[in-house]
C-alpha cells in the first residue's frame, strides 16, 4: 500500500472516531450541545480537507516567496524544539493549511457581572475548561449574546493557534506563519507545550505551563539563532507583557475585594453567596476600578513610548470576563518559571517535575504554585512598583 493510501486510510479512521465521539457526547447532552460540537467538527474537518504536505510547497515553484521563507523558518524550529526543547514534535507542523481568516478559532469566556469566577464548560476527553470555541465569528458572537442576555460579563477573542492534543496532526496554519519570528517561535512552542503536558480539567495549569515554555524555548531559540538586537527587542516585549499582566492582576485583585469573592480550595476565586452592597453601587465602583486601570494603562502606554501593543486588548469592552482572559494564562506562569529555576534550567527535569504537579489533586497542585509564584515574584514586584508607581 503506498503512502497516500495510507495516509488517507488514517484519516478517515480519525474522521470516523470523531464523528462517533460527537455523537457519544450529543446522546448525552442537549440540542444546544449538539450545535456546538457539530460546528467544531465542521471547523476541523476544514483545517485537514485543506492541508498542504510543507514539504511540497517548498518544491513548488508557485509557492510564494514569503511563504516559503516562513514555512522553512517554521522548520528549523521543529529540529529546534525537538533537539534543544525536549518538546514531542512527532508528525505536527509538518502540513500548511490556508484557512482565509485572521483566526483559527473565536473564544467565548465569561464570569458574573459582580464576580470573577469564571464560567466553565465540560469537554470529553479534557474535562472542564473556562472557554467556548467557535470556528466562525458569527457563533461566537451569536453565543456571547446569550450569555449577556442571561447577565454574564462576557469577552470573545480571536485566537491563531491550538493544540489537538495528539488527536490530529496539528498543521501550521496562515493565522500564525507571518507573525515576527520571535512571535512564530514562542507559538509553536507553546503549543507543542500542550503536546507534552495537559492537566485534565485545569485551564490555568496548563495555558500557564505552555506560556513559560513558550516564552522560554523563544529567548532561547533567539539567543541560538537570532541577534542581540532581537532578543533585545523579544526581552523588551516580555517586560511590556510583565507589567501589563501586573496592571490585569492588580485591578482583579481591587474587584475581587469589592465583590467579596473567596478562595476555593484550590485557590480559584469563588462567588460569595450575598452581594456586599446594592447592585447600582456595586456598578459604580466597579466602573470607577476599571476607569482607574484604563488611567494607569495610559501611563504605562507613555512610559513605552507610545508602543501600541495592548490598545487592541483596551478596545474591547473591560470585564470580568475580560480580565480573566488574561489570568487564565498568567497567573501561574511565576510559579513555572521558578520550578524551571529550581530545576537548573533543564527542560527535561523540569517537564518531569511539572508532570508530577498535574498528578497532584487540583488545589494542592495550585497551592504549590502559588508558593513557587511567590518565590518568583517577590523581587521582580518591587522592581515592577518602582517602574509603574502601580501598587
Amino acid at each position: 500500500m503506498n503512502d497516500k493510501c495510507k495516509s488517507r486510510r488514517k484519516l478517515v479512521r480519525r474522521l470516523v472516531a470523531g464523528f462517533f465521539l460527537v455523537m457519544v457526547v450529543v446522546a448525552v447532552s442537549g440540542c444546544h450541545t449538539l450545535g456546538f460540537y457539530s460546528q467544531a467538527a465542521r471547523g476541523q474537518y476544514q483545517i485537514i480537507a485543506n492541508e498542504q504536505r510543507i514539504d511540497k510547497l517548498l518544491a513548488q515553484t508557485q509557492t510564494p516567496a514569503q511563504l516559503k521563507g516562513r514555512l522553512e523558518l517554521l522548520e528549523r524550529l521543529r529540529v529546534f524544539a525537538k533537539s534543544n526543547l525536549k518538546l514531542p514534535t512527532d508528525h505536527h507542523y509538518e502540513k500548511y493549511t490556508d484557512l482565509r481568516r485572521p483566526f483559527v478559532v473565536w473564544n467565548v469566556e465569561a464570569a458574573p457581572e459582580f464576580s470573577l469566577q469564571p464560567k466553565s464548560w465540560w469537554y470529553p476527553l479534557v474535562g472542564s475548561l473556562e472557554y467556548r470555541g467557535y470556528f466562525t465569528h458569527a457563533g461566537a458572537t451569536n453565543y456571547a449574546r446569550s450569555l449577556r442576555n442571561d447577565g454574564y460579563d462576557v469577552s470573545v477573542g480571536g485566537v491563531q493557534a491550538y493544540s489537538t492534543l495528539g488527536w490530529f496532526e496539528d498543521p501550521v496554519l496562515n493565522t500564525f506563519i507571518f507573525e515576527s519570528d520571535a512571535e512564530l517561535a514562542e507559538i509553536i512552542f507553546h503549543e507543542l507545550g500542550h503536546q507534552r503536558l495537559f492537566a485534565h480539567g485545569d485551564t490555568d495549569f496548563n495555558e500557564a505551563f505552555a506560556t513559560t515554555v513558550g516564552e522560554e524555548g523563544a529567548r532561547r531559540w533567539l539567543q541560538t539563532h537570532g541577534d542581540a538586537a532581537s532578543l533585545q527587542q523579544y526581552q523588551a516585549h516580555l517586560d511590556r507583557n510583565m507589567q501589563f499582566v501586573h496592571l490585569v492582576m492588580s485591578t482583579r485583585a481591587r474587584l475581587a475585594a469589592l465583590y467579596g469573592d473567596v478562595r476555593g480550595p484550590d485557590g480559584k476565586l469563588k462567588a460569595s453567596r450575598r452581594l456586599t452592597m446594592p447592585a447600582e453601587e456595586l456598578r459604580r465602583q466597579k466602573a470607577q476600578i476599571l476607569q482607574q486601570m484604563a488611567a494607569q494603562f495610559q501611563v504605562l502606554r507613555k512610559q513605552w513610548g507610545g508602543d501600541p501593543e495592548f490598545d487592541g486588548w483596551f478596545k474591547h469592552p473591560i470585564n470580568n470576563a475580560q480580565l480573566n482572559s488574561v489570568a487564565a494564562y498568567y497567573d501561574f506562569v511565576p510559579g513555572f518559571e521558578q520550578l524551571l529555576a529550581n530545576n537548573g534550567g533543564d527542560m527535561e527535569q523540569f517537564y518531569q517535575a511539572a508532570e508530577a504537579l498535574s498528578k497532584k489533586p487540583k488545589p494542592d497542585r495550585h497551592r504549590e504554585l502559588k508558593a513557587l509564584s511567590r518565590i518568583r515574584v517577590v523581587a521582580s514586584l518591587s522592581a515592577q512598583k518602582r517602574l509603574t508607581g502601580f501598587n
